[in-house]
């Protein structure tokens, strides 16, 4: 029993650190570390270290609410959250951008390529760049238009807009940081990863007191700490990815560009997934601000605390990204199933904890926030019913990260998709005419939960097809690309064709000159 105790312990510290070794060229040898071992310790320790990097940054989101509601000021509270609906969309497109590099990194790493991992580190990362810079151009300048269509009005409307004026021309800056916490899960390096956020976190949590009330900047204030929070994310990231791990890699745009197509086939899907989340989120707040302001604030404290409260849902599905990335490329079908499973029980285990404790705090939670009484009411419902049912929002989150990982990103589109229409819409509208606000956000948990339970059915019937295949030798799954061709499939639901991954010029091997000799 000693010695068990003692692998577990060795293979617990073998994830939360650094155990590669140099190779030849003075580059690090990256190691597969989830093709082996217990997957529920994968699963848990992954989840929760990374659930720790991600609780700063959702804390600090707590912070800001509970510091600017001290200013006595429903309107700033309703302001932020008409905001926090857009900075939704552009962080949900950051982690559609990043979902491709990571998952192709972990493949690559699965199949024992560095080379390729460090190529596709780059250039997903540029990728992410170019298209962050796009979207500011394109939304800083019709954010007062953005607003109006969310329902702000008055001043409410203004402190919105001058909030996200401030926080939106970093995306670039939010992508870099983001994009290099998901390499550095793809690498095994939760530690690095959670470390990333947690500096970050602290910037935010120091800077917001003094520039809200030190230099009475008020809602301003709020926004420059987030600023400062993303360029410390971002210089960290950096330094942990190129600097500590050397996955730096020659840039050539020749290699970028040939990149883009397998690196697109799973980021663009990725990025319609995550989309279509704010979209359904816009939904609820147009409906939820026919109720006035005070039912507007109750949101935004529900939409603060829930970050917060499931953090370890969101990690998960980060976590289990590298877990099933890189045993897929293993072509480890029996472990893909047992991480769906394992993935699963943890989140049960967690909601049900997680429920005993809101019922007790319930009443906590609204003097700190010293909602009004409408507002209280949300949180009442939120407490009983929406916590429990929020079990489904985890899984769903699962599903879709076992699809980008498996090279099937139009399925997790394809759920979100469904969520955010027939899973929100109809029950947001009718949950809105029968109960009022509650009953719309009762409605939304309950379209959520069905959307669920199809894509985990889905995501397992898919595992069972792919090992079929695999079994079978026809190749229609994603192969990592490493350098020079990657049968890539055009859709989900049709076979896959030969297209170029990469520009290198490889020697061919002796088994290939055999080949061809004997052919001739």
């Amino acid at each position: 029993m000693a010695g068990q105790e003692q692998n577990s312990e060795a293979e617990t510290q073998d994830i939360l650190t650094d155990q590669t070794g140099e190779t030849s060229n003075g580059k690090k040898a990256v190691k597969s570390r989830f093709v082996e071992g217990s997957i529920m310790r994968h699963v848990v320790v992954m989840s929760s270290a990374s659930a720790v990097g991600l609780l700063a940054v959702f804390v600090v989101d707590l912070v800001d609410l509970f510091f600017l509601s001290l200013l006595g000021e429903e309107e700033i509270a309703a302001a932020v959250g008409f905001a926090g609906t857009v900075l939704f969309f552009t962080i949900s497109l950051s982690v559609g951008l990043f979902i491709g590099t990571s998952a192709l990194v972990s493949q690559a790493i699965g199949a024992g390529d560095d080379e390729a991992a460090r190529r596709l580190t780059v250039n997903g990362m540029m990728l992410g760049v170019l298209c962050s810079l796009v979207v500011v151009s394109f939304l800083w300048p019709f954010l007062p238009e953005v607003m109006t269509l969310l329902g702000a009005e008055g001043r409410t409307h203004q402190l919105a807009v001058d909030y996200l004026r401030i926080i939106i021309p970093t995306m670039p800056l939010m992508n870099i940081g983001m994009q290099c916490g998901a390499i550095l899960r793809s690498l095994g390096d939760v530690r690095r990863s959670m470390r990333n956020n947690v500096y970050a976190g602290i910037v935010n949590a120091v800077l917001d007191p003094i520039l809200i009330f030190g230099l009475a900047l008020g809602i301003e204030g709020a926004a420059l700490a987030t600023v400062s929070a993303r360029m410390v994310m971002a210089g960290v990231g950096l330094l942990d990815v190129f600097g500590y791990h050397k996955m730096g890699h020659a840039f050539r745009w020749s290699l970028f560009f040939r990149d883009v197509l397998p690196l697109s086939r799973i980021a663009v899907p990725a990025v319609l997934t995550n989309l279509a989340t704010p979209l359904g989120t816009a939904y609820v707040t147009v409906t939820m601000a026919q109720f006035g302001v005070a039912a507007m604030a109750g949101n935004a404290i529900i939409a603060r605390i829930t970050p917060l409260a499931f953090t370890l849902f969101y990690s998960l599905s980060g976590a289990v990204g590298p877990i099933v990335g890189q045993n897929y490329g293993a072509k480890r079908f029996d472990r893909l199933r047992e991480t769906i499973f394992a993935s699963m029980k943890f989140l049960g285990a967690y909601t049900l904890v997680l429920w005993g404790l809101f019922l007790i705090g319930e009443e906590w939670i609204v003097v700190v926030f010293d909602a009004s009484p409408e507002a209280a009411e949300l949180i009442s419902v939120f407490c009983l019913l929406l916590v429990p049912l929020a079990y489904f929002q985890g899984i769903l989150f699962l599903a879709n990260a076992a699809f980008n990982n498996l090279g099937k990103a139009l399925y997790a589109t394809a759920s979100n998709i469904g969520r955010a229409t027939v899973g929100t819409i109809p029950f947001v509208y009718l949950g809105a005419v029968w109960y009022g606000a509650e009953g719309a956000l009762i409605g939304q948990s309950i379209g959520a939960a069905i959307i669920a339970v199809l894509a985990v059915i889905l995501c397992l019937a898919l595992i069972n097809r792919l090992e079929q295949h695999h079994l079978s030798g026809v190749e229609s799954d994603v192969k990592p690309p490493v350098g020079g061709r990657v049968r890539m499939p055009l859709w989900p639901f049709v076979s896959s064709r030969m297209v170029n991954a990469s520009s290198i010029e490889e020697e061919p091997s002796a088994a290939d000159d055999k080949n061809r000799k004997g052919g001739a």
